[in-house]
Parts: structure tokens; C-alpha cells; sequence
């Protein structure tokens, strides 16, 4: 695969231990670990959500790591994975979240319609 490079294994290591060196990233440029987003990154704009998933399908780094490194639950970065598996790069976009995922959009809240009236027993007699 081009733009993918292997490291060497250090002595004694099983070879399937060895990792890319870089990964093409989703611009097509390549990415190492030295060009990943920083670890205290706070606003995740769609170009290093799609880089840091790209690291992670080409072998970079782990799922596992990558949640540590950037303080990520699995279940975000999964909802990263899903996103760009179903709507390519445009669906890491926050503001269009509901436009590009297969959540139910909610039924509108029905106003409660008016109670009857309650039936007063005008037969009895009241004292003041």
C-alpha cells in the first residue's frame, strides 16, 4: 500500500509486532505519530477525527491507545468509525449528526388536550 512504510522489529520481537512507520491520512498526505493531532486536544474538527481514524485502520496506533492518548471513550470513538463508515468524511461533522446517522427522529410532542370539566353536584345543599 503506498504511503505505508513498516518499522523494524527490534531483536527478538515476532515480526507481527512491527508497525507502519505512516499511514496515508484522509487528505492523502501521510500521517506518523509525530503528525497526529496532539494529545490535549480539546475541538475535534472533522480533519483529525478523520486522521486519528485513519492512524487507527492503518495500523498507526490502537483503538485502545488512541482513547487513552486522547481521553476518548470507546463508544465516541466508535461513533467516529460508524460516522465515516456511512457518510464518508462530511458525516464527522457535529452539526450535521442527525442528517447523517439512522437515529428515529422524535415524534412531536402532542399539547395535553383539556381535561372535561368536572361535574359539580349542584342536588346538595351547601352551607356558608
Amino acid at each position: 500500500m503506498p504511503g505505508r512504510e513498516r518499522r523494524q522489529a527490534p531483536a527478538g520481537a515476532e515480526a507481527q509486532d512491527a508497525r507502519p512507520t505512516s499511514v496515508e491520512g484522509p487528505l492523502g498526505r501521510p500521517i506518523t505519530l509525530e503528525t497526529l493531532p496532539p494529545a490535549d486536544t480539546r475541538r475535534w474538527v472533522v480533519r483529525r477525527k478523520a486522521e486519528v481514524i485513519a492512524a487507527i485502520r492503518g495500523g498507526l496506533l490502537t483503538a485502545a491507545e488512541a482513547c487513552a492518548r486522547y481521553r476518548l471513550s470507546p463508544e465516541e470513538l466508535e461513533l467516529w468509525q460508524d460516522s465515516l463508515d456511512r457518510a464518508g468524511v462530511p458525516g464527522l461533522r457535529v452539526t450535521r449528526i442527525q442528517l447523517y446517522r439512522d437515529y428515529p427522529v422524535k415524534p412531536p410532542v402532542r399539547k395535553a388536550e383539556p381535561a372535561e370539566p368536572r361535574k359539580i353536584d349542584l342536588s346538595r345543599t351547601w352551607s356558608i
